[in-house]
């Protein structure tokens, strides 16, 4: 598979069999691959599900969000994307980390992102909080306890950063990068994870937009370094903190076994309200911020992991390309 951003030959105008409608240079053509993936997901999800009601008696529990039910829900939904995600990189032939989890530097990446995550969001929780928009109400949990849920939400969380970046931002982004161009598959895979938030109890416009501009900062640090692993963690370190450490409301949701209590007061634009601290529009800075730091750090190291694959369609990068063979000739 060629390295994200590095140009590949032409392909020959003669091939415009059943192979040329299904497949182009490095893999499905977008729109195949999307649509299986899609569809195999969905398949996975499902005989996973029964698979568990018919072993285990289990069922989904709407509303709940337990470290149990967090574990079990996780765990289901990161299997489905996994096996999908492999059954594709087998017709594909390739390795399925190659979209988005090989290459190096993954544990620095992973880190940098734990720590950047949790530092945003201890940010967003200081502003409201010296601004009265935030009033702790003390701390639920002792002895033992802070232990056992610290540790058991934080692997719901790193589930939750592995599933839902793997899902919206790996195949997909990769293939849609192929076809089409970063960009494109980034607008509209952050629209989709703002859209899947909806679901949410207590969702907020607010909290919808700031979900998918989080997912565009994600794609960012996907674009710079062809990894998702920054992105997984901060995804990860950003749950643990809001919904764990300070006990606020995740996007509509209380978790069960929380460090802090807290409630929002005042303006629901600036506390968050129901929604918690992605609702409030405090949070739009704060994401600008992050950006703009990724930008100086990454930016500076070198050229993106996807140059020259931003805004141009498969067609248009291959015409090109043939361009330049032909002057080089």
């Amino acid at each position: 598979m060629p390295t994200p951003g590095q140009p590949t030959p032409p392909q020959s105008s003669e091939d415009h069999g059943i192979e040329w409608i299904l497949w182009g240079r490095g893999g499905l053509r977008a729109g195949w691959g999307i649509a299986a993936f899609v569809l195999l997901f969905i398949l996975f999800v499902i005989g996973i599900g029964i698979a568990m009601h018919a072993l285990f008696h289990w069922k989904p529990t709407p509303g709940s969000f337990t470290v149990s039910s967090g574990l079990i829900s996780e765990a289901l939904q990161l299997s489905a994307v996994f096996l999908t995600t492999l059954v594709l990189a087998l017709v594909e032939r390739r390795s399925p980390f190659s979209y988005g989890l090989q290459g190096p530097s993954r544990a620095p990446r992973f880190l940098g992102g734990l720590v950047s995550g949790f530092a945003a969001i201890s940010a967003l929780v200081l502003v409201l909080w010296k601004a009265g928009y935030l009033v702790f109400d003390g701390q639920p949990l002792h002895g033992d306890a802070i232990l056992t849920y610290g540790l058991g939400w934080g692997l719901v969380f790193l589930g939750t950063g592995f599933f839902e970046e793997s899902l919206l931002r790996g195949y997909v982004q990769f293939t849609m990068t192929r076809g089409v161009g970063f960009w494109w598959g980034a607008l509209l895979f952050s629209f989709l994870f703002g859209f899947i938030h909806s679901t949410n109890p207590g969702e907020s416009p607010v909290g919808l937009f700031q979900a998918g501009f989080v997912g565009l900062v994600f794609c960012l640090s996907l674009w710079y370094t062809g990894s998702l692993w920054w992105a997984i963690g901060f995804h990860a370190a950003w749950d643990w903190g809001e919904s764990y450490f300070y006990g606020t409301s995740d996007s509509g949701l209380i978790a069960h076994g929380h460090l802090f209590a807290e409630h929002p007061v005042g303006n629901i634009l600036l506390s968050g309200g129901l929604t918690g601290p992605e609702g409030s529009l405090f949070g739009v800075p704060l994401l600008l911020l992050v950006a703009l730091l990724m930008a100086l750090w990454w930016g500076r190291r070198g050229p993106a992991a996807f140059a020259g694959q931003g805004w141009q369609p498969a067609w248009l990068r291959e015409k090109r390309l043939a361009q330049a063979a032909g002057l080089e000739a």
